[in-house]
């Protein structure tokens, strides 16, 4: 179980953006945030994956904090993937940083075998938001922040992505959280709908 307990953060002391927000998700629950622009559902995101550390409050998994190295166990997906990538690197050493997925797995995602030896300013955003996402998908890994990694892409790219995706999770029981402004696509995909606004975590 992934959960945040009473979380705030802010970029200044005199304007909180957000403050005593909690969350649980369950291992192979699917739930969906969405929020204006600006209501912090990215830092939100960052804060469960560890990528930042809430001024009160505290993120725990299975009631323990997050590691401090190695794989981690909660991914944060972002919407632009050519910032999550050492543009230096080869996409097979992208990869292997995390981990060194099967033949099929790479199929599974569409990540074709020439692309491995190319640079990923060579790919295009759809083909380089695959590598994130089968990137992120390392056996240690139990839970997915996934923060509008669709937006960018065509129709057919977004839901051939969240459909290999939405297996892999069944498989592997992961426990996945969809940051959209696309209410459609959370009422598809995620049960259970959250709304971050003026500070404040509610249902919707």
């Amino acid at each position: 179980m992934l959960e945040a307990r009473q979380l705030s953060f802010h970029f200044s002391p005199d304007a909180p953006l957000f403050d005593s927000v909690s969350l649980t998700l369950n291992a192979g629950q699917w739930a969906g945030l969405s929020g204006d622009s600006g209501a912090g559902k990215s830092t939100l995101g960052k804060l469960l994956a560890g990528y930042l550390a809430p001024f009160e409050g505290e993120v725990s998994l299975d009631g323990k904090a997050l590691p401090k190295s190695g794989v981690q166990p909660v991914q944060w997906l972002p919407q632009s993937p050519e910032l999550a990538v050492n543009p230096r690197w080869r996409v097979g050493k992208i990869l292997r940083e995390a981990w060194t997925p099967s033949n099929a797995q790479c199929q599974t995602f569409g990540v074709q075998p020439s692309w491995l030896s190319r640079f990923p300013q060579s790919l295009s955003g759809g083909e380089l938001q695959r590598v994130c996402v089968l990137r992120a998908l390392a056996p240690e890994v139990r839970f997915l922040i996934a923060d509008e990694i669709s937006t960018m892409l065509d129709p057919i790219t977004q839901l051939e992505l969240w459909q290999a995706l939405k297996r892999e999770a069944e498989q592997r029981q992961l426990g996945v959280l969809v940051i959209s402004h696309d209410s459609s696509l959370l009422e598809r995909l995620c049960p259970q709908r959250l709304h971050l606004s003026g500070g404040q975590l509610n249902p919707w």
